[in-house]
């Protein structure tokens, strides 16, 4: 396998940017599914999923959650391979038996992560790394027999359980991304300039070695598919 089929479930509520930057970040070939719309696949006959980031929490009520939960465990069943990026981060853990809560603060700009050294998806990542972050709800108890493969003094930022991945932060932001989500949250003028003025090609420049996670994701897919 060359390039793996990868479903890619979109929550991000139709955000152009979104599909832009996975599109940009993963070498695969993907499969997009409107979640928000209620647009899932209807079998599990792909390599591995990826569930994006989105404006919603995975304890709202919204009615398109609820399916969305669903096959994400019936596909980790299968031992698909899976990587869940903030909120997806969020919803694996979920759904695999984890607890999710709101932080009561916002955790927003680009933040130096640690990371444990013990998955391959931080292959080539320093031990300390930036990346934008941008989340108000924060993984407080793990999915059992998962493990914790990064944090910073907010949150757990990533984890493992077999095949299925979650991370906190945000790897596949560009900066006008960063500047449209940041200049999007209500948060006091002063806070959101701070943010702003972190937003500049040092900090990107900076925040490159987290797109590794995607690379090294998808060698894992292909290593599981041998």
């Amino acid at each position: 396998m060359s390039r793996p089929r990868i479903a890619f479930l979109n929550a991000a509520h139709s955000d152009a940017n979104t599909r832009r930057n996975f599109r940009r970040e993963l070498d695969a070939e993907l499969v997009e599914f409107d979640a928000t719309d209620g647009h899932l696949p209807d079998n599990f006959d792909f390599d591995a999923a990826v569930v994006s980031g989105s404006r919603a929490s995975v304890y709202w009520d919204d009615e398109w959650i609820p399916p969305l939960k669903e096959w994400v465990r019936e596909a980790a069943e299968t031992g698909m391979p899976m990587l869940g990026i903030c909120y997806g981060h969020q919803l694996l853990a979920d759904v695999l038996g984890g607890e999710v809560r709101d932080m009561g603060e916002y955790e927003i700009g680009y933040r130096e992560v640690e990371h444990s050294g013990e998955s391959p998806l931080f292959d080539g990542i320093g031990d300390r790394f930036v990346a934008f972050t941008t989340h108000s709800d924060e993984v407080v108890e793990l999915p059992p027999g998962a493990t914790s493969l990064a944090e910073n003094d907010y949150s757990n930022h990533a984890f493992r359980k077999e095949n299925v991945f979650g991370v906190q932060f945000h790897p596949e932001y560009d900066m006008a991304t960063a500047e449209a989500v940041t200049l999007g949250k209500d948060l006091p003028e002063e806070h959101l300039q701070r943010v702003l003025d972190g937003i500049n090609d040092e900090n990107y420049a900076a925040a490159a070695e987290a797109k590794l996670v995607f690379e090294n994701f998808t060698d894992h897919v292909i290593s599981v598919e041998k």
